[in-house]
């Protein structure tokens, strides 16, 4: 975790110091020349060190020790991060637009040398291989924050590509185009920062493990001896390199405390291990198939595969002492009254085993 935040700083440093070279140079050329274009470029570069400042600051109070009053920690913080990088992409999006229009209202007549072009050109070209690396590092380093700034410097690059495509039609038809240019592109990245900006208020609402992992983490569970089942697996996301979660597994019903404390334990230790997720172990007793109750169990599974919206039964237990039967059903997120679906097959589970009562418990789709 640690080594993860200091390369997410050293890179946000090189974005700084990139950008201050930039906005130096910028500020030089469009002064020299008149170029409003070319200063409003230097002030979006001095914006930009400023989302690298703000990814440092994230980064360092995303990795504050837990405290009492936040026992997971402050990994969230890094979503808050990229929702302020989202903004400063938006606000340079619709600025640019702002520009753009007065561009084409009252076009402004600029001395441009070839100098200027040839500075220009440089920042493009470095800003395209900073954008690049930052972006290449925040996938590397799972940093929504530093693929932000990787995107706003890609589009930084695009925005003075645009300048200098105005320049060159300037001087070679004498007609300006900055302005219809400035608009296209300023809804290209309106656009990319709301889908930032989407991304990061997901991550603080909370969103689905991806599959791939789930998936695996339930195989590797199967695969100890004892487990006839892993099931009910969330996880909870607390920031994007902290997870903490918990599954349920299915045991035969006459394992003692002593072996199923091994066995959780084993199963912890192992997760840990392979995907740096501290997970909890609930257990479901399983009664033997070749049982009394097997024909209940079967003609129970049955019965739900009617139900296109629910997905999976699992939990099957019957209480010999109360002849109380009770079992899991998960139900998808597009049924709109699971709770009318449990009392159905409570219902017509008693019609058929008029003698035992019926419990069903509803879980929600939380994984797959």
């Amino acid at each position: 975790m640690k080594n993860r935040s200091n390369q997410i700083v050293k890179v946000s440093v090189i974005g700084i110091i990139t950008n201050l070279i930039l906005v130096g140079f910028k500020a030089f050329v469009g002064f020299v020349s008149g170029a409003i274009s070319i200063i409003m470029d230097a002030i979006n570069n001095l914006s930009d060190a400023g989302s690298s400042i703000v990814t440092i600051i994230g980064t360092k109070l995303a990795n504050k020790k837990p405290t009492k009053k936040h026992p997971y920690g402050y990994g969230r913080i890094e979503y808050l991060t990229s929702l302020i990088i989202a903004s400063i992409i938006l606000v340079t999006g619709f600025t640019s637009i702002v520009e753009s229009i007065k561009k084409i209202i009252e076009p402004t007549k600029a001395n441009y040398d070839v100098i200027s072009i040839v500075i220009i050109s440089v920042a493009i070209m470095v800003k395209i291989v900073l954008g690049l690396f930052t972006k290449k590092k925040g996938k590397e380093l799972n940093s929504d924050s530093l693929v932000g700034s990787g995107n706003d410097a890609m589009f930084d690059a695009i925005i003075s590509a645009s300048t200098l495509v105005g320049i060159i039609v300037s001087l070679a038809f004498h007609v300006s185009v900055e302005g219809i240019l400035g608009i296209l592109i300023s809804v290209f990245i309106v656009k990319a920062g709301v889908e930032i900006l989407i991304s990061s208020v997901s991550g603080l609402i909370g969103t689905r493990v991806d599959s791939e992992t789930t998936i695996k983490i339930k195989q590797t569970v199967n695969e100890f001896e004892g487990v006839n089942g892993a099931y009910d697996l969330i996880l909870n996301k607390y920031g994007p390199e902290k997870i903490i979660g918990a599954i349920h597994i299915e045991v035969n019903e006459d394992m003692t405390a002593k072996e199923i404390h091994a066995l959780t334990h084993a199963i912890q230790t192992k997760i840990y291990q392979e995907f740096g997720i501290f997970l909890t172990v609930g257990i479901y007793a399983s009664i033997d198939d070749e049982s009394e109750y097997s024909k209940i169990k079967q003609d129970l599974f049955n019965l739900v595969k009617q139900y296109e919206n629910v997905i999976q039964t699992h939990g099957f237990y019957v209480d010999s002492n109360t002849d109380i039967v009770t079992f899991d059903i998960v139900v998808s997120f597009k049924e709109k009254n699971p709770e009318l679906i449990k009392q159905e097959i409570e219902s017509k589970m008693k019609e058929l085993y008029p003698d035992y009562q019926f419990f069903a418990n509803i879980d929600a789709d939380y994984s797959d």
